[in-house]
């Protein structure tokens, strides 16, 4: 576990808001018509990492495992099935207002002597008893809105692949232990969304649910914190800044035998990352209840054994991992003269004195932009070859290309963006076939022949090692 209690990164929510904005990662949802509280739009660099992000999820889960499958199930499900699950009755907060400010709280995240007090922890108005608030949004499905047509928006992805674990089963010949793995939106009406992107309406999710047999749960609950903790290792995460916490006996979920979060120091403190769950056989039991159908395995290697299988969860926030990503990767570094005076670096500072540089040290497999294409110059038909070098790059690499400003402006841009590689073209390139290749962490320059730009860049990211 990490010996750090307090957060000691440059990171602050504010920070990475403002990046998140200028850069084009995230945007308030409506912001023209005053935004929409709880909700959020990823703009073009936003959408390719959070894709990666999911990318690298998803081959983590699949790819690199022969008996893990995928599905995307339908947002809109029975409502039998949040009966069987337990949300209708149970997915609830304890929820007060202030009758003065008319500020909304949880109750078990407000002092215990206000709440006592019934004092606002604001203002010091009077507090409302606290009463229990549903989490669902429900909507009506069809022309008429009756009790006949109430239908909820998923509260979670886990539910729409228990329903569909005997289908799976049947179609794949799936047998135990096996897994099948889901990226999808779920939704939330939060009492409070806070912190950017960490707390929201709407979301997305990435869930793997792993049967196996009851007996083995413990093992595999053991195995699958261990591959989810080297996972974000793999990712290049400060793993100083991860920790794993237990549920204890008051946090357990009604449906858990064991629980624990891998939490992530945020500037705000340590929040939950990911949560691995045994659920045990819970969720198979209440449906089989509640449908009328069978939810048991035949396990024809043992003599048609039949048994409800557990299930060991692992659920990730696809949303919540992308602001883990922004705040692990986000430095302000100082460039002395020395570090700033490389090839054609150049320095941002008019009489060559230290400045500064924001940097987002994404791993190369995570960035939006692999690599970035920059001519010295827009004429002399440096422009035209820095085209036809992105032209035979882009087909692998997700690349961009610039060519407005002066070449340190430039690169201050991209490393802001978290592109790990730029490709200055000069009067050199035309001269020999080489070009500057430039690294974003260190900021050390190379040239590299164009013709062996591909694979030195497929090089350097199967070999990257974080440097800070």
């Amino acid at each position: 576990m990490s010996e750090l209690t307090v957060y000691n990164g440059k990171a602050t929510m504010e920070k990475i808001t403002s990046l998140a904005k200028r850069r084009g990662f995230v945007f308030q949802s409506s912001e023209i018509y005053g935004g929409q509280n709880g909700a959020w739009d990823y703009g073009p660099l936003g959408i390719e990492l959070k894709n990666r992000i999911a990318g690298a999820w998803w081959k983590e889960m699949t790819q690199l495992h022969d008996n893990i499958v995928g599905l995307d199930a339908a947002i809109l499900m029975h409502p039998r099935t949040w009966e069987a699950s337990g949300h209708v009755e149970n997915f609830t907060d304890p929820l007060v207002d202030c009758k003065k400010c008319k500020s909304r709280f949880r109750s078990d995240q407000i002092p215990e002597e206000n709440l006592a007090a019934k004092k606002c922890p604001d203002c010091g108005g009077e507090l409302t008893d606290t009463r229990k608030f549903n989490l669902m949004f429900q909507t009506h499905i069809g022309p008429a809105e009756d009790t006949a047509s109430v239908i909820y928006l998923r509260p979670e992805t886990a539910q729409g692949i228990y329903v569909n674990y005997k289908n799976i089963i049947q179609s794949n010949r799936m047998k135990i232990p096996f897994g099948i793995a889901q990226i999808g939106k779920a939704f939330r009406n939060e009492i409070v969304t806070k912190n950017f992107i960490f707390r929201t309406c709407e979301f997305e999710q990435m869930e793997m649910q792993y049967f196996v047999k009851p007996g083995t749960d413990e093992e595999w609950f053991s195995q699958w914190r261990n591959q989810r903790w080297a996972y974000y290792e793999k990712l290049g995460v400060k793993m100083d800044h991860l920790r794993w916490h237990q549920h204890g006996p008051d946090e357990l979920a009604h449906y858990a035998k064991d629980a624990y979060d891998i939490e992530y120091l945020f500037p705000m403190g340590w929040r939950e990352l990911e949560g691995v769950h045994n659920r045990t056989d819970y969720d198979l039991g209440r449906h089989s209840q509640f449908s009328g159908k069978d939810m048991q395995y035949i396990d024809q290697d043992a003599g048609n054994e039949r048994y409800t299988p557990y299930i060991i969860e692992t659920s990730a926030g696809l949303t919540r991992n992308l602001l883990m990503i922004l705040c692990d990767a986000y430095d302000e570094e100082q460039v002395t003269p020395e570090k700033n005076s490389g090839g054609s670096e150049g320095s941002s500072s008019a009489n060559g004195a230290d400045d500064w540089r924001t940097v987002l040290r994404f791993h190369p497999n995570l960035a939006p932009v692999t690599a970035a294409i920059l001519p010295l110059m827009k004429k002399d038909g440096l422009a035209e070859l820095a085209q036809d070098i992105r032209a035979e790059l882009k087909e692998d690499y997700s690349t961009d290309y610039d060519q407005s400003g002066a070449i340190g402006r430039r690169y201050r841009r991209q490393d802001e963006a978290g592109t790990p590689f730029c490709v200055t073209v000069d009067y050199q390139s035309k001269e020999d076939g080489t070009v500057t290749l430039r690294f974003r962490d260190s900021m050390e320059q190379i040239r590299v022949p164009r013709a062996e730009l591909a694979a030195r860049l497929r090089q350097e990211i199967k070999n990257y090692r974080r440097i800070k």
